[in-house]
């Protein structure tokens, strides 16, 4: 059986209206795994009432998962939103994801995987760096291997990007992102200071081709909020914006998105197919609150 692996932080959003399940590789997992893919969830847990919550909402949703338990607690994310929906974090630090232990069970999931999604976020500390970073050269090397940067805070430095890029061979980036990362690793900065390099399409093209071709990168994606998104390969470049929605958070939006994608690459579609599906997708998931909402059949 093959799997399509996240693999990293598993916490507890806790959003104005209440708390909710979330974490990047978990919401990919789960995104995943409503397009049919056997979608595996990889990160840690404490032995608390919250650790348990977790296992209890993936049995719930079918998803398979492996949550050693660590002696620190389950992770939790204070949430909140500005005007538009745009969530602000508060990442504790010490948590169960931050010390994902390698096990024989994990390394037998990555000899089977034909993608992985992981971040920067849960390489802040070594002991999950190490078993990500294992993870993933235990996959085969057809596996996709998608590094959905999700910068955070100040939980992130150039090696750890620079690591994981080496090691991936799909970036997932959003438009301020792709400022931070062109400064840090190409010495590229915005033309004017006011502006971001994604407000210049002409800078945007070069700087994510540069990125291609320095980590021989299959392809590279970026989004850009509510003005659209771009899917680069070394050839080719794929374009759309953003639907306009109702928009009750975006918590989970991009998880959403890059899960799509990645599904629909799996299933054979095209480039242009893939794209058009994730930021249909994606724009669902902003109307819903929280980052795991059922997908209605129309968007299956």
């Amino acid at each position: 059986m093959k799997y399509v692996v996240g693999i990293g932080e598993a916490l507890f959003d806790c959003l104005p209206e209440g708390r909710k399940l979330g974490g990047a590789p978990a919401n990919f997992a789960y995104h995943v795994g409503q397009f049919g893919l056997n979608g595996y969830a990889i990160s840690a847990i404490g032995d608390d009432e919250l650790g348990e919550e977790i296992i209890e909402t993936f049995e719930k949703v079918g998803l398979r998962y492996i949550l050693p338990r660590v002696e620190q607690p389950t992770g939790t994310v204070k949430v909140t939103l500005d005007n538009k929906g745009v969530p602000q974090y508060d990442i504790c630090l010490g948590v169960a994801w931050d010390n994902i232990p390698q096990t024989g069970e994990m390394l037998e999931v990555a000899r089977n995987a034909e993608a992985i999604c992981f971040g920067s976020l849960a390489q802040r500390c070594d002991t999950s760096r190490k078993t990500i970073h294992a993870f993933l050269d235990a996959a085969p090397k057809s596996a996709l291997r998608v590094f959905d940067i999700n910068l955070r805070q100040r939980w992130y430095t150039a090696e750890v990007i620079n690591e994981s890029l080496n090691r991936a061979n799909i970036l997932k980036i959003n438009d301020e992102e792709l400022d931070v990362v062109a400064a840090m690793l190409l010495g590229v900065v915005s033309d004017d200071p006011k502006k971001l390099i994604a407000e210049d399409p002409d800078k945007t093209r070069v700087v994510c081709r540069d990125l291609i071709a320095k980590y021989n990168l299959k392809m590279l994606i970026l989004t850009c909020g509510a003005i659209g998104s771009y899917v680069f390969t070394d050839k080719e470049e794929s374009y759309v914006s953003t639907p306009k929605v109702q928009v009750a958070d975006t918590v989970g939006a991009g998880d959403s998105f890059t899960a799509t994608f990645v599904a629909q690459i799996l299933m054979g579609k095209t480039i242009r197919e893939a794209h058009e599906k994730a930021v249909a997708v994606s724009a669902f998931v902003c109307t819903q609150n929280g980052a795991m909402p059922v997908l209605p059949e129309n968007l299956k």
